[in-house]
């Protein structure tokens, strides 16, 4: 070949590679210029044409100006339509050519060109540069996963002319535009090698940083794509078992139930802010679970969905009556609340408090207000709950985080107005997790819960509308600040009478329901109701009563049972003398051994949690002794009642007629049986006082007599509580005389009718009116003094 020849040639501009000597390429054409020339070219015999680079691949219509100087002078070998104005070429380079001058531009581009000479220099360096090239192409099969380079590796390396190894090389790198077109304008062959060994070099380090970049993501995602595999093959199996979920997209399914959903425009746009992040998390990582459970949590929550109302107060007393026997009081005032509801439907819903022993029907008078309103009823308990997260809910940062207790019963109950019973709201703990009592107190606050913040939720939630109802046995525990938010109701105890016509009403035929036995099939007299009343149970409410019940109609039930298939059942008459089998030995026996009270005796009252209690308090002389003893487990408040009515006795011997010098010569023990059971309280200091003057004159006290009242160092009888719980305790043990304080004779109209009709109650002001009435008639003469000072009141039936 001979430089310098000078030849006119169309041109070929090519946007993004270059054609080399000895190359073959095919050509996708659709320029109008371009397809001209093609066209023109094949009309030649010697179908030469120049093809040669744009600088800018961005130029459509390019001059000589837009071309690199240097080209390839090529033969089109065949052409082929591809589309309307489109051909396909394939054309193979013969030379290098310089580009002089522009001969023509229309219909194409010709150009003047001159032909560049082959670099053909030889040399040490260039054997030492084209055995290199050739170590770094036999990389390229194992980096380049292409079929091309994985035939045509072997070849390359067998290649012995430099240059045309380089031109090969080259085409089948993936070098840019500028690096292929400085190997085709490299004049000498040491270049020529040098510019391709470097162009090499880097493309291989490229591929291996790729590879290694592979490898390792690979590594790290095996697990994934493990579980991922597993999952759809899962899937797959679920939906041809007909247990596979929908398609359709998770957050789409989302979007259009936030769309759908009642939601208030604060809370829409947080819900939304939170299902755009849940797109963006993948369905594999944690987080995207969390927020799915979360997003689903708020679509469930009756944000503005509330139960309709029908409050009629001729029909919530008709469901009070009927649901519930005797509590008269309790009745009226949820009545009166219910009302002010009625005339002012937007007012703020009443917390309230029902305080009582257990079994006296507080979790039940709930479920009567809730059915009486045509409101969802809700409940759940509080007794042991220690860590404040179990209502106010957990950070959705910690792992497992729920919402709290209160949220959760939101979205049971459906509704967000329903009756939401807390139970045992007086057996809440407190330990190093919070103090639930105080996370109470946003809840129970009309004025702060229609934005109640949960910590899971972290959202507004409006409770106001909640009517909320607390249980509790007592209030000694329950914080101040708690306590001031709730209206207490009190449920007290009940009278054996009104016991027996609970059983009658509701006891007895749910047990006989439960049991599956109908009410001809099992006879229960009033004689064997009250036996089992008086001799198996000893409660304030009717909860073992129910227990003794439950167990008469099993073993009812189990007589049924035992009968021969086919043959009727013939009705079961309750005896009294089949109690014995059917309930075991009588656990409480009538106080037969309390009739007649030795000296330093004297009875009782006491108030527990679980209703009234009959207490004795003895007291003995210690000759000799000067100290006072007390024994019994006794708190502070009773130990000060001993003490105090020890010291008022003594001040006061003179002039009520005791013996001082017995004072002086005589320490005293005092006692109160059942050492096991710890008692304290205001209430026992004129027994003790009563006790103690028996002792000193050892004169005997009224063995049908009770008595409750505080005593103070000038003489004064105080006024104590729970009252009815203990003359109905005092009723139960067959105590038919009390003496009370005076100041407590408003609360009599408690206690029911039946009862006052068989007690008789003696009020008192000061405790010299108190030993008169509890001294027998028939002891030793009464001490002589000085007159009682006050007033004695005897109240007989009232």
């Amino acid at each position: 070949m001979e430089e310098n020849v000078l030849s006119i040639l169309p041109i070929l501009p090519v946007k993004r590679t270059v054609l080399f000597p000895g190359i073959m390429m095919p050509l996708t054409i659709g320029r109008e210029r371009s397809v001209a020339a093609v066209n023109a070219t094949m009309k030649t015999e010697e179908k030469t044409i120049v093809v040669v680079a744009q600088r800018d691949p961005q130029t459509e219509e390019p001059g000589l100006a837009d071309l690199y100087s240097i080209g390839t002078k090529a033969t089109i070998k065949q052409i082929g339509q591809a589309s309307e104005g489109t051909i396909h070429a394939l054309v193979q380079g013969l030379d290098r050519v310089v580009l002089l001058k522009e001969e023509q531009s229309a219909p194409y581009t010709t150009v003047r060109v001159r032909t560049l000479a082959r670099p053909s220099d030889e040399g040490t360096e260039v054997q030492a540069l084209h055995r290199a090239i050739q170590e770094l192409v036999s990389e390229l099969p194992r980096l380049i996963q292409a079929p091309a380079i994985q035939e045509i590796g072997a070849v390359l390396s067998n290649e012995d002319d430099s240059v045309a190894l380089a031109y090969r090389i080259a085409s089948l790198v993936n070098l840019n535009v500028v690096e292929e077109q400085r190997l085709l304008e490299c004049a000498s062959t040491l270049d020529l090698l040098r510019s391709l060994y470097a162009a090499l070099s880097k493309e291989i380090q490229i591929l291996q940083l790729r590879e290694k970049i592979t490898r390792d993501a690979q590594t790290k995602i095996g697990k994934t794509q493990r579980e991922y595999v597993l999952r759809e093959q899962l899937k797959t199996i679920q939906e041809e078992l007909g247990e596979g979920e929908n398609d359709e997209n998770e957050v789409a399914r989302l979007k259009r139930q936030i769309a759908e959903a009642d939601l208030p425009d604060h809370i829409r746009k947080e819900v939304e802010r939170e299902v755009t992040r849940l797109g963006k998390v993948p369905p594999t990582s944690p987080d995207h679970q969390v927020l799915r459970t979360y997003l689903e949590l708020v679509l469930e929550l009756p944000w503005r969905k509330s139960s309709e109302e029908h409050l009629d107060l001729s029909t919530v007393r008709k469901v009070l009556e009927e649901d519930h026997y005797g509590i008269k009081e309790v009745k009226e005032r949820i009545v009166e609340h219910l009302a002010v509801l009625k005339l002012n439907p937007k007012a703020k819903a009443p917390i309230l408090c029902l305080v009582g022993p257990p079994g006296v029907g507080k979790t039940s008078l709930g479920q009567s207000i809730a059915r009486a309103m045509s409101r969802t009823f809700e409940r759940f308990s509080l007794g042991g709950v220690h860590d404040e997260a179990e209502l106010r809910g957990h950070r959705r940062t910690y792992v497992g985080s729920l919402p709290g207790r209160i949220i959760q019963a939101i979205r049971r109950a459906g509704v967000n107005n329903p009756v939401l019973m807390l139970d045992e709201v007086d057996k809440m703990g407190r330990d190093f997790r919070g103090d639930p009592a105080s996370a109470l107190l946003e809840v129970l606050d009309p004025a702060q819960n229609h934005t109640f913040r949960d910590h899971y939720l972290d959202l507004p939630f409006d409770l106001s509308k909640v009517f909320f109802i607390t249980t509790a046995n007592t209030l000694d525990t329950i914080s101040q600040p708690l306590l001031d938010r709730m209206e207490v109701i009190r449920l007290q105890g009940y009278s054996e009478r009104e016991k027996a016509e609970i059983a009658r009403r509701y006891l007895w035929p749910r047990r006989l329901k439960e049991a599956g036995i109908q009410e001809s099939q099992a006879v229960l007299t009033d004689e064997v109701l009250n036996l089992v009343i008086s001799r198996y149970t000893r409660e304030a409410g009717v909860r073992q009563l129910e227990q003794m019940l439950g167990r008469l109609t099993r073993k009812v039930a189990l007589t049924f049972a035992d009968l021969p298939d086919g043959q009727e059942r013939q009705p079961v008459a309750i005896r009294t003398d089949m109690l014995g089998e059917w309930l075991g030995s009588e656990r409480f026996m009538p106080e037969e051994a309390r009739k007649h009270l030795p000296p330093g005796v004297a009875t009782g009252l006491a108030w527990t949690p679980t209703g009234g209690d009959v207490l004795y308090i003895e007291t003995t002389l210690l000759p000799g002794g000067h100290e006072l003893t007390l024994t019994g487990q006794l708190g502070d408040v009773m130990q000060e009642s001993a003490r105090a009515a020890r010291s008022y006795l003594w001040s006061h011997a003179e002039s009520m007629g005791l013996d001082i010098s017995r004072f002086k010569r005589n320490g005293v023990h005092i006692h109160v049986p059942s050492g096991a059971i710890p008692k304290d309280g205001p209430s026992a200091g004129i027994t003790m006082a009563t006790a103690l003057a028996s002792a000193y004159e050892n004169r005997a006290v009224r063995s049908d007599t009770a008595m409750t009242g505080e005593i103070s160092l000038s003489g004064l009888v105080l006024p104590v509580g729970g009252i009815k719980e203990k003359v109905l305790a005092a009723h139960r043990a067959g105590i038919n005389r009390i003496v009370l304080p005076k100041a407590n004779e408003k609360d009599l109209k408690d206690v029911p009718q039946e009862v006052r009709d068989e007690l008789t109650f003696i009020l008192v002001e000061r405790i010299e009116e108190v030993l008169p009435a509890a001294f027998n008639p028939d002891s030793h003469d009464a001490p002589t003094g000085n007159e009682p000072v006050g007033t004695t009141s005897t109240t007989e039936n009232c």
